[in-house]
């Protein structure tokens, strides 16, 4: 385990190392340059059966860097970090640029959206558990599901997961800043068997902090628990009817609106939510929006991937698009400005509702309740949504049966305009926050 002020040390070694780049990049004769350097380490430890079945130590550490001569554009990486390798990639970088046909838009964000001030965002809490900790840990999680019940019949494990990671970026503009971060996590899979009906289930913990993850045994009987949950699963008729997302399977809704709204899809003209920005999309109680700086958050980051300091804002308003998501490349393309989400987006979430999960079963009276997907069945052109389900049928708001084998259809704009409700029951073991969704009538097809 490494301790703060070692962190701060290394931190330094690294941003010197990569200023020395940029200053090897000036000599070679490019206009401009960036860079980034991380190191990560990290154990994984796997135990099935109550046996060892895996321990992972890694530890990796890689250079990345960009070179501008004008708006010719070179790129070349490297995991060698000595200064003899720093130099032939940043050679390797700059004969890429030399030769790579002028695009306007190449180049670094905008100097004046740099983030000037750098906030603590709590987000290195190192885990000092050692192996055998770590075999303990995940042998109790593991024997807390098979000892739940006897229809628990196998398991596929249980997996411990400690990982800590610096990252340093820099720019011609005078931009240099980094930071460390750590996530831990644990889960555990198990089988269960009555019969003919044969399912598996999962279930998993994540925090930035160790103290924070669900208990060992928690986590195993929640895995053992919608395991048998789902034994004697039915296939239903064709029919259409309400949809509950259960709020761990939302977060993918939400990751195809980013999808939708990211530059890099609108400048190619291949979104379905092409020119929406300022119109409605969702019913007008619907708040979406991103918190960068949230102290100890799963994605926080004081500024994205070029440099631009990262602020909290709104991708939908009062149901209304409000903003894109984007990078300085294709804000240029799109004549706009970065949002700050080179990289992606941070700590994204929907408001939730009044309701728990039980009210919005009662609000849908009669409906599905989605608790697993397969599959890709999403055409981002046309916002048509059709993928693999299982979960459970549900009337007079009470779950009657599990389901599997069936089949979910509708148009993601469709969707979006039809949203009900959000519950209060929030999955916040990623960077994507949200409740489960309660959706108007979509095409469930089975037999």
């Amino acid at each position: 385990m490494i301790d703060s002020n070692e962190m701060k040390q290394r931190q330094a070694r690294l941003e010197q190392m990569v200023g020395d780049l940029l200053d090897e990049a000036r000599r070679q004769g490019a206009s401009a340059a960036e860079a980034g350097v991380s190191a990560d380490a990290g154990l994984s430890v796997s135990v099935r059966m109550n046996e060892v079945e895996t321990i992972e130590h890694t530890r990796d550490q890689g250079l990345g860097v960009t070179v501008y001569f004008d708006h010719r554009k070179g790129s070349a990486s490297t995991t060698d970090l000595s200064s003899t390798a720093i130099r032939d990639t940043v050679r390797a970088a700059c004969n890429i640029a030399r030769y790579t046909n002028e695009d306007a838009c190449a180049g670094l964000a905008d100097p004046a959206l740099m983030a000037r001030e750098i906030p603590d965002l709590d987000l290195y809490h190192p885990w000092g558990i050692g192996v055998e900790q770590a075999i303990e840990l995940g042998q109790v999680c593991e024997a807390a599901a098979l000892s739940l019940d006897s229809r628990i019949t196998n398991s596929e494990g249980a997996t411990v997961n400690t990982h800590n990671g610096l990252h340093v970026y820099a720019n011609s503009h005078g931009f240099i800043s980094g930071y460390p971060s750590s996530r831990h996590s644990l889960s555990c899979a198990v089988v269960g068997q009555e019969g003919d009906s044969m399912q598996r289930d999962d279930w998993y913990t994540s925090a930035r902090i160790p103290e924070k993850l669900e208990a060992a045994a928690a986590v195993g009987r929640k895995a053992g628990e919608r395991t048998l949950a789902r034994l004697g699963a039915r296939r239903l008729g064709t029919r259409e009817a309400p949809v509950i997302f259960q709020a761990d399977i939302a977060g993918g809704l939400l990751r195809s609106l980013i999808g939708a709204i990211s530059g890099s899809s609108l400048y190619r003209r291949s979104s379905f939510l092409l020119d929406h920005l300022g119109r409605q999309i969702f019913p007008d109680f619907v708040r979406i929006h991103e918190n960068p700086l949230l102290a100890r958050g799963l994605a926080s980051a004081p500024f994205d991937s070029e440099g631009v300091a990262t602020r909290a804002k709104d991708f939908v308003s009062d149901g209304v698009l409000s903003s894109y998501v984007l990078g300085s490349y294709s804000a240029c393309k799109l004549e706009m400005e970065s949002t700050g989400n080179a990289g992606g987006v941070h700590n994204l979430a929907i408001e939730p509702g009044d309701l728990g999960l039980a009210d919005l079963l009662q609000k849908m009276d009669s409906g599905l309740l989605v608790s697993e997907m397969m599959g890709h069945g999403l055409n981002m052109v046309t916002g048509d949504y059709s993928r693999g389900a299982a979960g459970f049928w549900v009337e007079q708001g009470e779950i009657q049966f599990p389901v599997e084998e069936i089949t979910i259809a509708g148009n993601l704009k469709e969707m979006f305009a039809g949203l009900v409700a959000v519950s209060r029951d929030e999955d916040d073991r990623s960077g994507i926050r949200t409740g489960s969704w309660l959706m108007a009538p979509m095409t469930i097809a089975g037999e």
